[in-house]
Formats: structure tokens, sequence, C-alpha cells
């Protein structure tokens, strides 16, 4: 496939998209606190410009599947966000038509297959989106997304060395955001550049600035190109930060303020803003604009989810496998 240009357009739809990202996550934790959310909640504030940037690379029919840190992916590529917030909050109107609430978002008509809060566990997974791709003779490519953490597991080596057998069409991404839950990627292993794993299958590797949408979207780009033309995956270490912690009930003691602020000194929402504004592609009544929609979308999202109904008990009976003639359920 040609390479996309980055246009203004590109950088316009970015901001929205990713600042929408960060405002849905922002909403996502004030209902937790209200308890509207219930069970874990991980959110991806800090990390938008590794979506938007993997987001553009990908074409029809390409797959993406990650770990519990998922609300926003389904979204990238096209689910109707205001499902999200829905399945957020445990209503029949979710994506999981409430019974998976956020560690378990599916979008499989969108290419987006989960959403896994096994650690690791998503890894072989994607494997298998891209050998069927390669067995029914497509020339589709998964991205498949893991953490700093869950690369340490045997999954991970298990699926390199079958990946490189029989030259998957996968690209695996970690997204090194510093810390496996509270643990320092220092303190996990005995080296800290991540993508070197993949030189023990002799697979091409590289590490990625995360915070830059245009890094993001030339090494995803380049290494599905290379997925595409049969010559196997590519492990891509791409460097970001999550400003909130790994999850809702992480107090984030084991960080500095002052490392946090940083980070946030390149955030992706505010360089491409830069970027827009440096280059006149905006007024600021267009950014008021923009804003204004980002707000407005997130509010028309928590109206929805508010609305819908809870599942009733006769959801437990839908979306499994059953024999019809099973003697031991009654309905």
């Amino acid at each position: 496939m040609a390479k996309k240009r980055i246009t203004k357009a590109t950088y316009l739809k970015w901001y929205e998209d990713m600042l929408f990202w960060r405002k849905f996550e922002d909403m996502a934790a004030a209902l937790y606190i209200q308890q509207k959310i219930r069970g874990f909640l991980h959110l991806y504030n800090g990390q938008e410009a590794i979506l938007a940037g993997s987001a553009y690379a990908m074409e029809e029919g390409d797959n993406m599947i990650t770990a519990y840190r998922n609300h926003v992916q389904p979204m990238a590529l096209g689910e109707d966000p205001r499902r999200i917030m829905a399945e957020l909050m445990g209503k029949v109107t979710g994506t999981s038509r409430g019974k998976g609430g956020s560690m378990h978002m599916f979008s499989p008509d969108k290419g987006f297959w989960g959403g896994h809060g096994i650690v690791g566990g998503q890894i072989p997974l994607g494997a298998g989106l891209a050998f069927a791709d390669k067995y029914l003779g497509r020339t589709n490519v998964t991205l498949t997304y893991m953490g700093d953490g869950a690369i340490r597991q045997g999954a991970w080596h298990e699926t390199a060395n079958l990946a490189m057998l029989w030259k998957l069409p996968v690209v695996f991404c970690v997204e090194n955001n510093g810390y496996a839950m509270g643990t320092s990627v220092e303190r996990t292993a005995g080296h800290t550049p991540i993508h070197k794993l993949g030189e023990a299958y002799d697979m091409p590797n590289r590490a990625v600035d995360g915070m830059d949408p245009i890094a993001v979207y030339d090494a995803v780009y380049e290494a599905s190109e290379r997925a595409r033309r049969g010559d196997g995956p590519t492990l891509l270490e791409i460097r970001t930060y999550r400003y909130k912690g790994h999850s809702m009930s992480d107090p984030q003691k084991y960080r500095t303020k002052e490392e946090v602020a940083e980070y946030q000194a390149k955030d992706p929402i505010t360089l491409c803003l830069n970027m827009i504004q440096e280059k006149n592609w905006a007024t600021q009544e267009e950014i008021d604009s923009i804003n204004q929609r980002v707000k407005e979308l997130v509010a028309e999202c928590v109206k929805f989810a508010e609305e819908s109904d809870f599942p009733d008990a006769s959801e437990l009976y839908q979306g499994i496998y059953a024999q019809e003639d099973y003697p031991f359920i009654k309905n």
C-alpha cells in the first residue's frame, strides 16, 4: 500500500480524536468515582499518539488486539463511542451488551478483537488472527499490542518463535509506558531496550517515540508493509507514558510528580495543537469549535449510557454456546 501523506487534515483529525479520547477517559474516571462504573478501570491518558499513528497506518480488513487498557481503540476503528460508554456502565446497549465492562471491549465487525484481562493472553491470539489471514490468502495485518510487563510472559516467546517460523503477518507493539503496574522496567529485567527481545528470534525490531503520532505511523507502516509482503513480523517498542496510575485503584507512590510533569511537557495532544497553530492550519475559533464538539460528544455518550437499560436475566443465556436439549439448565 502507498504511504499516506501527513497533511493539515491529518493533524486536525489527530487533534480532535486524541482530545476526545482523553476527555472520554477523564469522564470515565469521574463516573468511576461516582460508582457508575464498577470493577477495574485502566485509562489511556498520555498514550494517545500510539493509537492515532497506528490507526492511520491500518488498511481495510486489518485487525487490532490489545490488553485491558482498551476503551479508545475501538473508537479509532469506527465504533460508536456511546456504545463504549454504555459497556463501561454495564448497560445492554454496550459493545458486549454490558457483560464485558472496562477490560473486555470487543468490536469484531470493526476489526477490534479485544480487550483481554489475562496478562499477555492476547499475544498468541494476535498471531492466530494473522495466521488466519495468511491461511486464507489475505493481505491483511494484525497489530498486536502488549505492555512492558506482558512481554516478560512465556506466551510472548512461544508466539515469537512460531510467528517467525511461519512468517505471520503480525506487528507486535509493546506500549512501554515505563511501568508494569507499579514496577519499573529497570526492575523487571536485566536489560531495558525491550525491542531487543526480538533479536533472539531474528525478528526485526526498533524503538519508537510513542509521544509522536508521525513516528508511530512511520514505524507501523513500515512493519505492516513487511508483513504484507510475506516477510513476517516486526517487534516495535513504542516508548510512551501514562499520566494516570495502572488503574483507578493505583495510588502511584512509585513515581514523582516531577517525572509525570516531564512527560506532560511532551503531551501528544499539546504538541499536535502547537503544530496546527504554528502552521496556521486553524483559527482560534475553529479550534474552539473542535473543543466544543468534543465536549458535546462526551456528554452525549454519558447521556446515552445513563438512559440505557441494564441487561435483564435473559441475557445470561445469550451469546453462549449451548446444547439445545442440555438437561441441566432450564429457562
